[in-house]
């Protein structure tokens, strides 16, 4: 028996007033329905419209915004509804998580007493407060919040992004609505808080029967938690279908190309980036929009803008989906260059052993005639990794863990608290000040944020060049060299003109790679590269720094949450936790038998793009939460969420009170961990591995 409607969405369009009073249009055009417990995954680049036509379904658009179309809510028009009205249905018949939820709550009220507002508002009789917050600290409970009735008497900012985004859930769910909106959940989180808000969705769907629209970049995470999905381009709905046939059998080129820019976990994938980039609003068509990039259009695409068509479900909206047939994203667009892995060989170019790094908490140090000592806390605490020259290591783990602390130490030419720091055969802790200098040109980075780096008031020439004259380097060399530098990362030479703000994310990190360039260093420091990026303009940038490195260029040390972008470009793999290296090996040998029960649980995390295999995975997530600012523990810091500690018996006191030991210590680049019972090949902790007969069985 077919579930009935619940929300139904015909021809919706928004508009947006430009900067000449024309309307720029966002959304044009979408339709689509939700039937109850059904999940419809919105996916799209930034740009497309999905979370505009998320906020038009509940009125929440900004001042200004036109809308126009019809949104049906259980038969309840939603658009033109008073706004009396609207309040009296937001939150109760339909609700929204919202991407950032910081922003969402009110910073000057405990979460519990946030959620039992949203109860009080819409039950009637209205219940006793201290009742609505008995039920609040239930929903946190009931979204696999840590002790809810601490996070209940909380404010926001004290609690980590993932369990603001599971509050943010509860309260969504405090009335049971019949349509959640989720847009973009678990954008800006690590693959281990992703599994936690991505099972505390699940649990919220199922408890409430709502149906949920999930607005999302990740097709990793449509593919495991979606029915249907629908496809967006420049504010349309340009394909629709089951999430088994669109994945395997996608009918519009722009939806093989998402598909072919997925990085994968269990495979490195030559991606195929989509070249060029979505139209701005206003400037679409006459015809297909993705006529501009798709290397199938023909003068019909031109003509006139396609409407869907298909069968069984399956639309697209392409005059030439029959020539989709049997083809691959390879067979479209071009393929990035094939990762081959480096034999590492020769003196290590950066070695660092035994990094600690504290900073002090913050209100710690007191007035000062009281002369209180300051508290600290140690972000790093054993950090142990090396770089070979043209190998690619990724540093990898959770927010908090040590990553950025670790290149913020590199990068300082400096003495560490303890531990060292060689670069080059340099021992930074006591490097002259000519050592320092020539050293600096040898090491560049590449922050997460470009714009934060790119000096708005310049141009793209002056800001490639600026290292070239901090070393002196003549004039003509320098009006030489910036063209190719541009050239090389793949900017176009009259680019050189421009400044930051006229340029996409990937463009400016691009830039920001070209100068990082410019004095030719032997070592690269990445940090989050392509967080923020599209996936077909992430494609672009591993594609990037897969051909500088097998142009013999800088050996690099990528930062990075995202272990399916490892598998894709690095040769090695360091992972970290809690500011201790607990395991680093060939990215082969870590991936294919995780030795660490927390390599084991971040691998798990990460979401495939394929919902047949999604679906028969068996994730692991993990409870609790990472160690907090100022903690301080012995033995183990990973004991407190770790299955096979938990399983232990009296052996348990080792994890206790010894910090373990890095085993499996080798020739360089061998496979270590450093766990006391570490998991062997089969994926069996050495703690439950049979005992060895101390005799022969007599025969």
């Amino acid at each position: 028996m077919t579930a009935a409607k619940v929300l139904d969405v015909e021809d919706l369009h928004v508009s947006y007033a430009g900067s000449s009073r024309t309307p720029l249009p966002v959304v044009r055009g979408v339709g689509f329905s939700l039937r109850r417990g059904e999940v419809l995954g919105l996916v799209g680049e930034s740009g497309a419209g999905k979370t505009a036509t998320a906020l038009a379904l509940l009125g929440l658009l900004p001042p200004g915004a036109r809308v126009s179309g019809s949104v049906r809510l259980l038969g309840t028009e939603l658009v033109g509804l008073p706004v009396r009205d609207l309040a009296r249905l937001r939150g109760r018949r339909i609700a929204m998580v919202f991407q950032d939820p910081l922003a969402a709550f009110n910073p000057a009220q405990h979460i519990g007493d946030q959620i039992a507002e949203a109860l009080r508002i819409h039950q009637r009789p209205q219940s006793a407060r201290e009742l609505a917050r008995g039920r609040a600290r239930e929903l946190l409970e009931g979204v696999g919040v840590p002790d809810p009735s601490r996070i209940a008497r909380s404010y926001p900012h004290e609690l980590s992004g993932g369990l603001r985004q599971r509050a943010m859930i509860a309260m969504a769910i405090a009335n049971d609505p019949d349509v959640i909106v989720a847009d973009e959940p678990t954008s800006a989180l690590d693959a281990t808080v992703q599994a936690q808000v991505l099972d505390a969705l699940e649990n919220a769907r199922r408890a409430t029967g709502a149906a949920l629209l999930l607005v999302s970049h990740d097709l990793g995470v449509i593919a495991g938690a979606a029915d249907r999905v629908a496809v967006m381009y420049a504010g349309r709905i340009v394909e629709t279908a089951p999430v088994d046939a669109l994945f395997a059998r996608p009918r519009m080129p722009y939806t093989l190309g998402l598909l072919g820019s997925v990085p994968r976990l269990d495979a490195a994938v030559a991606l195929t980036p989509i070249p060029g980039g979505p139209p701005a609003p206003g400037s679409a068509g006459p015809g297909c929009s993705f006529a501009p990039r798709c290397p199938l259009a023909t003068e019909a695409c031109r003509a006139g803008e396609p409407e869907p068509a298909g069968s069984e479900g399956h639309l697209a909206a392409c005059v030439r989906q029959d020539a989709l047939a049997g083809r691959a994203a390879a067979d479209l667009f071009p393929a990035s260059a094939p990762l081959r892995r480096t034999s590492p060989g020769g003196a290590p170019l950066l070695r660092v052993a035994g990094l600690t790094k504290s900073f002090p908490l913050p209100g710690s140090s007191g007035f000062r005639l009281r002369r209180k000592p300051a508290e600290v806390r140690l972000a790093l605490e054993g950090v142990d990794l090396e770089v070979r020259r043209g190998e690619t290591v990724a540093l990898v783990g959770e927010s908090g863990s040590g990553k950025t602390s670790t290149l913020m130490e590199i990068i300082a030419l400096g003495a560490p608290e303890s531990g060292t720091v060689e670069i080059a055969g340099y021992d930074t802790s006591v490097l002259s000040r000519a050592d320092a200098r020539r050293l600096r040109g040898s090491v560049q980075i590449l922050v997460q944020d470009p714009m934060a780096s790119l000096d708005p008031r310049m141009r793209v020439a002056d800001i490639v060049a600026e290292p070239l004259h901090a070393q002196r380097v003549p004039k003509e060399t320098i009006a030489a060299r910036v063209p190719e530098l541009l050239r090389r990362v793949g900017l176009d030479v009259q680019d050189a003109e421009r400044r930051p703000h006229q340029f996409s994310g990937g463009q400016r990190q691009r830039i920001a790679l070209a100068r990082a360039l410019a004095v030719r260093p032997e070592l690269l420091l990445l940090d989050e590269p392509v967080s923020a990026l599209d996936v077909s303009v992430q494609a672009g940038i591993l594609d990037l720094l897969r051909r500088l490195r097998d142009e013999r260029g800088p050996a690099c040390l990528f930062v990075t949450h995202d272990l399916a972008v490892v598998r894709q470009i690095a040769d090695r793999v360091v992972v970290m936790y809690g500011g201790r290296t607990v395991e680093s090996g060939p990215v082969t040998d870590v991936f294919g038998s995780p030795r660490h029960p927390y390599t084991r649980a971040l691998l798990s995390a990460v979401p495939l793009p394929d919902p047949a295999a999604e679906r028969a995975r068996a994730r692991i997530v993990l409870p609790g939460e990472p160690p907090g600012a100022g903690e301080r523990s012995t033995g183990c810091r990973f004991r407190g969420r770790c299955a096979v500690y938990t399983a232990l018996g009296e052996e348990r006191r080792r994890c206790e009170r010894e910090t373990p030991a890095t085993n499996g210590a080798g020739p360089p680049g061998e496979h270590t961990s450093a766990c006391h019972f570490p998991y062997d090949a089969k994926g069996v902790p050495a703690r439950l591995r049979p005992e060895p007969e101390e005799h022969p069985p007599v025969r």
